[in-house]
């Protein structure tokens, strides 16, 4: 008995010291099994729906209900001219307005040289995890700290080959219109912006009733629906674009606003399933930019992406982006083709994979003019 005893006791011990867990590198152990049960039985040709219309209809009704509350349109948008700067063929203009009712933002409105209406594009910036600048990533600034002009060049410089997307799409044409989504730039955190930040006001406007990441793409449809509001613009001829998370904005917007008739994204496109798995270790905190919860029971990205039919897409991305696997990238690509083949508009959706990283380098800015040229004007 005392020997049993004892071989008890051990085993107790035992098990105490070696410590049960159930996660493990910021994922549930049993992550496999949730994934699994990703079927998208909202998506074209999984749906019960086949009429492409009456999906379209049904799939965004569901993407809103997942977006949770919107924020209240502002009554009125009162902008005004704070700064301005002429420019090579356009002028820039640093402007404020109401977005929301809670939220008057400022932005940078780069207006075209020329009499009568141009095309409009809502340039989109990048996450980057980089938060002092948001919109400064998309047009150069002017009246501001030096430091925010050698942080925003250096910014260029990394990411965007030295040229300034909206500044490039202002010199060839275009009224761009560009702000801060809430965390970034002149909307950042008192305490100071960073993921640890990002991660807790989403946790918070989650308790709020509301999606962080929606709520981005909620804004971005409200300042399409300014833009479009302005004289200078042609509101039949509107498009959107940007890089990484601006790449994920432009096809979100371009999902939700009935505005948005061309849209280029840049390195952000994945499935669900790439995102989350063990073997390439992403650790997703920035997803909180990209989260809509409950939406992935029904819908991936592609198929998020694919509500914008028959409008025209282009999407680019990178063989050698480490955020996106090139696999993942050509599945989400053969996914949207269907759609858009199906509906007989295949010439409107381009998709592309370059040798190249998480970039937006002056080639492909070539490329995103070139596009947005042959469907705007």
């Amino acid at each position: 008995m005392v020997a049993a005893a004892g071989l008890l006791w051990s085993v107790a011990v035992s098990a105490q010291t070696e410590r049960a867990y159930e996660i493990q590198r910021d994922m549930p152990l049993f992550l496999d099994s949730l994934k699994k049960e990703f079927t998208y039985p909202m998506a074209w040709g999984n749906s019960d729906i086949k009429d492409f219309n009456q999906w379209r209809s049904a799939a965004k009704t569901k993407l809103s209900e997942e977006m949770l509350l919107p924020p209240p349109r502002a009554e009125a948008y009162d902008m005004k001219i704070l700064e301005s700067e002429k420019r090579d063929g356009y002028t820039a203009h640093k402007i404020e307005f109401n977005l929301t009712k809670y939220s008057r933002v400022k932005g940078y409105l780069l207006v075209p040289d020329g009499e009568g209406q141009h095309p409009g594009i809502v340039a989109l910036h990048d996450h980057g995890a980089h938060f002092t600048i948001g919109k400064e990533k998309m047009v150069r600034p002017f009246g501001v700290d030096q430091s925010v002009l050698d942080d925003s060049d250096a910014w260029a410089d990394n990411l965007y080959e030295g040229q300034y997307v909206g500044d490039y799409l202002a010199k060839n044409g275009y009224v761009v219109l560009s702000t801060d989504a809430l965390m970034w730039g002149e909307r950042g955190c008192k305490e100071g912006s960073d993921n640890t930040h990002l991660a807790s006001v989403a946790g918070n406007m989650q308790l709020l009733g509301r999606n962080l990441a929606a709520w981005m793409t909620y804004e971005d449809s409200y300042a399409t629906e300014f833009l479009a509001s302005l004289p200078e613009v042609d509101a039949e001829r509107i498009g959107c674009t940007g890089l990484s998370m601006g790449g994920y904005r432009t096809f979100m917007l371009a999902a939700v606003s009935p505005l948005i008739k061309a849209s280029v994204g840049v390195c952000w496109m994945t499935t669900q399933d790439a995102m989350m798995d063990w073997k390439y270790g992403r650790h997703e905190r920035g997803g909180f930019a990209n989260n809509l919860g409950g939406v992935f029971a029904q819908l991936d990205y592609p198929h998020i992406a694919s509500l914008a039919c028959p409008n025209a897409m282009m999407l680019i991305n990178g063989e050698t982006d480490k955020l996106f696997k090139p696999h993942a990238v050509r599945q989400c690509y053969d996914t949207m083709h269907k759609v858009w083949d199906s509906q007989g508009v295949g010439d409107k959706l381009e998709t592309h994979l370059l040798q190249q990283g998480h970039e937006m380098p002056k080639s492909v800015q070539e490329m995103t003019l070139h596009f947005l040229d042959k469907h705007l004007k």
